[in-house]
C-alpha cells in the first residue's frame, strides 16, 4: 500500500479539504450530545435557566441573599448589580415585569461576569428563595414591626444563632451535590422571576426552541460536511483506481512474451480488475474513517471525562474488551485474505478456459467434467470466504451487545449518581451518546483494519505488475535504420534459450532474407519455427548472435519502429469485437473502402464479404467467434496487407485454407511483393504452402538442417526430404 501512495500526490488539495470537512463534521457530532444535555438539565428541569443569576431581582431577595454572603462576595456582588428605585424603572423593563412597579430593583450590570456572579450566589439564592416560600416566613414576617423586613430580622439576630443556622444548611445543601444545586438554584430564579410578574414559561419554550435551533444547525452543518466528504472521497478512490488501470494496461502493452508467461491472463484481469476495486474501496473508507474515527474516539472520551469522571471506569472496560475482539478477529481473518484473491486467480481460470473451450468441451462430451472444475474452484472459493464473512460477521453482534451492556451500566449507576445530586439526568444522557461514539468509532477503526490487509494484498499483486520490468526494453540511444538496404533481414549465429532453461531452443541460426523475396521455415513440431520468427520483432531477444534488419540490430532500435516495418499475421488468428472494416483497417486506419476492395481481393476474402448483406459493416464478434476458421485467417492476412509494411511475416497461416484458396492467396501475395519489394517470412506446415519460395529454411531440433529451393533440398536434405515424401507422393513432388 505505502508504495502506491504516489497516486495520492495529484489529490493532495482533495485529500486536505476532505481532512478538513471530516473535524467539521465530528465537532458537530461532538457537539450535539452537549446541546441535549442542555435541552434536559437548562430547559426542562430547570425551567429554561443555565444558572443562578438573575436579570432583575428585587431589593429584599437581594437584601436577604447578602445575609448568607462574606463581605468579598457581597462586594462582588455589588460590582455587578445596580439599584433602581420603583419610580425610575423604565418601560421596557416593567413591560417583561409587570410586578415590579411598586418595588425597588436590582439590575444585572452589561459587562456582568456570570461565571463568577454564579459561584457566589447559588447557595444564598436558594437560602434565599427557601425562606421566602416557607411558612414560617409569613408567620415571622406577621411578627415583625412594620417596614422591617426578612433580612433585616436575620441581620438582627445573634451571631452565634445566625452561624448554626447556615452551617446546618451547608450541610444539607452538601448532601445535594453541584448538579442538583445548580438545578435548583435555576428554579429560584424562576421563582424570583414569578414574583416580579415574567412568564416563566415563555423563556423555557424559548430556550428549548433556541437550543433546538441550534441543535438543527449543527447537525445540518454535519450533514453537509458529511456528504461533501462522501464526494471528494468518491473522486479520490475513482481517481487513483483509474490511475492504476491506465498504469497496469501501459505496463502490460509493454511486457514481452516472457513476462506474459509470468502472469497469467486470469491473473491479469483479476488484477486489473478485482485488485484495483479493493484498492479502490480501501482508499475511500481510509479518508472517512482513518481521519474521522480518531477525532470522534479522542474527543467523545475527553468530553467524557470533563462530564462524569465518576463513570470513566465503564469506558475502560469496553476499550479493554473491544481491543480483544478486534485482536482475535485479526489474527482469524488476515491469513485468508491472501488465499482469497489467489482462489479468484483460480476461478477465472476456470471460466476462462469453459468459455474459450466450449466448443471442445461439447465435442468430447465432457460438460459434466467441466461443471466439476468449475463447482471445485467455486465451491473452494465460497468457502474461504464463507469463512471469512462469518468471522467478520460475528464483530458486529458483539459490539452491539457490548454497546446495549454500556447504556445498561451507565442508566444503572448513572441512576445512583443522579440520586446523589452529583450528576444531572441530562449529563448521563450525554455520556450515554459519548461512550457509544467511542465505542462506533473503535468498531469503524477494527473494520477498517481489517479492510486493509485485504487490501495490502491486493496491493502487492497490483504492484509486482507495475514493478515487473520488461526484459525488452527500448535503447537510450537508438538507431535508424539504413534506407539503402530496405528490406534486409538477417540471423548471424543466433542462437536462443527460454528463461530458466537449461538448453537452447534454437542454436546457431545465420542467414538472410532479400527484400522482394519469400524465405519459408519448415521443420517438425518442436523445431523451434515460431520461435524464430518472434525473434524479428522482438517478442523475444536472442540469447546470443545478432538479428538484423536494414543492416541494423533490431536491439538498438526502438520497439515501435521496428514493428512499424513489419506485417504479422499470427499462427492463431486473432480479430477484435468490432467490424469486418475495422478489423482490416487496424492495419491502416485510413484505408479507403476502394482499397479495402483492393486488400480483401488479395486476402482471396471478396467472396465472403460479399456474401454478407452489410458488407464491411458486418459485426465481428469479440475473438471472431461469429466467422469460421478460414475467414478469421483470411481477415488477419487482409489486415497485414492494409499495412503495406516492409517485412511480412506468416506463421503458419494458411492452415485453415483449402488448397486451391491457399494456392490464389499465395500467387496473390508473391505478385504483391514483388510489386513492393517486400520480404516475406513464411512458416509452414505444408509443403505445398512453401514449395515455391524463394528460399527454404529447414530446421531440425533448433538448428539449421538445410537451406537452398525445394528442388535443392531434395536432392540433399534429408530431414526436407522426409517432410516433403510424408505430405506427397513422388509424382507431385516431381511435377512440382
Amino acid at each position: 500500500m505505502i508504495k502506491l501512495r504516489r497516486y495520492l500526490k495529484p489529490f493532495i488539495v482533495s485529500i486536505l479539504i476532505v481532512i478538513g470537512l471530516l473535524y467539521v463534521q465530528a465537532q458537530t457530532e461532538l457537539a450535539l450530545p452537549d446541546y441535549m444535555s442542555k435541552i434536559i438539565t437548562n430547559g426542562i428541569q430547570a425551567g429554561g435557566f443555565e444558572d443562578a443569576v438573575m436579570d432583575v431581582c428585587s431589593k429584599d431577595t437581594y437584601d436577604l441573599m447578602k445575609v448568607f454572603m462574606s463581605e468579598e462576595d457581597q462586594k462582588t456582588l455589588d460590582e455587578h448589580y445596580t439599584l433602581v428605585e420603583s419610580q425610575n424603572i423604565d418601560e421596557a423593563t416593567l413591560k417583561k415585569y409587570p410586578d415590579a412597579k411598586d418595588k425597588d430593583i436590582y439590575v444585572l450590570n452589561d459587562k456582568a461576569d456570570r461565571t463568577a456572579l454564579n459561584h457566589i450566589m447559588v447557595k444564598p439564592l436558594l437560602l434565599a428563595t427557601g425562606i421566602q416560600t416557607s411558612e414560617q416566613a409569613e408567620q415571622m414576617l406577621a411578627q415583625l414591626p412594620e417596614g422591617v423586613t426578612i433580612a433585616q430580622a436575620i441581620e438582627m439576630m445573634p451571631k452565634e444563632q445566625l452561624a448554626s443556622m447556615t452551617e446546618g444548611i451547608d450541610e444539607k445543601f452538601d448532601t445535594l451535590g453541584e448538579s442538583s444545586m445548580t438545578i435548583a438554584a435555576s428554579n429560584g430564579v424562576k421563582t424570583e422571576y414569578e414574583a416580579l410578574g415574567r412568564d416563566t414559561d415563555t423563556i423555557q419554550n424559548n430556550y428549548i426552541i433556541k437550543i433546538g435551533a441550534m441543535m438543527l444547525g449543527i447537525a445540518l452543518l454535519g450533514s453537509i460536511a458529511a456528504i461533501t466528504v462522501g464526494f471528494f472521497s468518491s473522486r479520490i478512490g475513482a481517481g487513483v483506481s483509474r490511475k492504476l488501470r491506465q498504469d497496469v494496461f501501459n505496463k502490460v502493452q509493454h511486457f514481452s512474451t516472457t513476462e506474459f508467461n509470468k502472469f497469467s491472463t486470469a491473473s491479469l484481469i483479476t488484477r486489473t480488475t478485482n485488485d484495483i476495486q479493493q484498492i479502490q474501496m480501501v482508499v475511500v473508507m481510509c479518508l472517512r474513517i482513518i481521519v474521522y474515527s480518531p477525532i470522534i474516539g479522542f474527543g467523545a472520551l475527553i468530553k467524557v471525562l470533563n462530564s462524569a469522571n465518576s463513570m470513566a471506569w465503564i469506558i475502560g472496560v469496553v476499550l479493554v474488551i473491544l481491543f480483544g475482539v478486534i485482536i482475535t478477529t485479526f489474527m482469524i481473518v488476515l491469513p485468508k485474505f491472501a488465499v482469497v484473491q489467489k482462489l479468484v486467480d483460480k476461478l477465472n481460470l476456470v471460466m476462462r478456459e469453459n468459455l474459450s473451450g466450449m466448443l471442445v468441451i461439447r465435442a468430447f462430451g465432457n460438460e459434466k467434467h467441466a461443471e466439476e472444475r468449475f463447482d471445485e474452484a467455486n465451491k473452494n472459493t465460497w468457502k474461504v470466504n464463507l469463512f471469512v464473512n462469518r468471522v467478520m460477521n460475528t464483530v458486529m453482534p458483539i459490539m452491539m451487545l457490548v454497546m446495549n451492556c454500556v447504556s445498561l451500566a451507565i442508566v444503572w449507576f448513572g441512576a445512583k449518581q443522579i440520586d446523589l445530586g452529583t450528576l444531572a439526568i441530562g449529563d448521563m444522557m450525554a455520556f450515554m451518546q459519548y461512550s457509544m461514539q467511542i465505542i462506533m468509532s473503535f468498531v469503524m477503526i477494527s473494520m477498517i483494519m481489517i479492510m486493509i490487509p485485504r487490501a495490502a494484498v491486493a496491493a502487492k499483486r497490483v504492484n509486482e505488475v507495475l514493478e515487473m520490468e520488461p526484459s525488452i526494453e527500448d535503447p537510450k540511444d537508438p538507431k535508424h535504420f539504413d534506407e539503402n538496404k530496405k528490406g534486409y533481414v538477417e540471423f548471424r549465429n543466433v542462437s536462443f534459450s527460454y528463461p530458466d532453461a537449461a538448453e537452447h531452443v534454437l542454436s546457431n541460426i545465420s542467414f538472410t532474407a532479400k527484400p522482394g523475396e519469400t524465405t519459408a521455415f519448415i521443420g517438425s513440431t518442436g523445431s523451434g519455427k515460431s520461435t524464430l520468427i518472434q525473434l524479428v520483432p522482438r517478442f523475444y531477444d536472442a540469447t546470443e548472435g545478432e538479428v538484423l534488419i536494414d543492416g541494423i540490430n533490431v536491439k538498438d532500435v526502438t520497439q515501435h519502429d521496428l514493428r512499424e516495418k513489419i506485417g504479422l499475421v499470427p499462427q492463431t488468428g486473432v480479430l477484435f469485437s468490432g467490424t469486418i472494416g475495422s478489423n482490416i483497417r487496424y492495419g491502416n486506419p485510413n484505408a479507403t473502402d476502394e482499397e479495402l476492395d483492393v486488400i480483401s481481393d488479395i486476402a482471396q476474402a471478396t467472396e465472403f464479404i460479399a456474401s454478407k448483406e452489410e458488407k464491411y459493416e458486418t459485426p465481428i464478434a469479440q475473438g471472431g467467434t461469429n466467422v469460421s476458421g478460414g475467414q478469421k485467417q483470411r481477415l488477419s492476412i487482409a489486415r497485414a496487407i492494409a499495412k503495406n509494411p516492409e517485412i511480412y511475416i506468416f506463421d503458419d497461416s494458411f492452415s485453415a485454407l483449402d488448397f486451391k484458396t491457399d494456392a490464389a492467396l499465395r500467387k496473390a501475395l508473391n505478385e504483391l511483393c514483388q510489386k513492393t519489394k517486400s520480404t516475406v517470412l513464411l512458416v509452414g506446415q505444408r509443403i505445398s504452402s512453401i514449395m515455391s519460395a524463394d528460399q527454404i529454411v529447414v530446421l531440425d531440433e533448433g538448428k539449421i538442417a538445410g537451406i537452398g529451393t525445394h528442388d535443392e533440398l531434395m536432392k540433399n536434405c534429408s530431414v526436407y526430404q522426409e517432410i516433403a515424401l510424408s505430405q506427397l507422393s513422388k509424382e507431385e513432388l516431381g511435377n512440382e
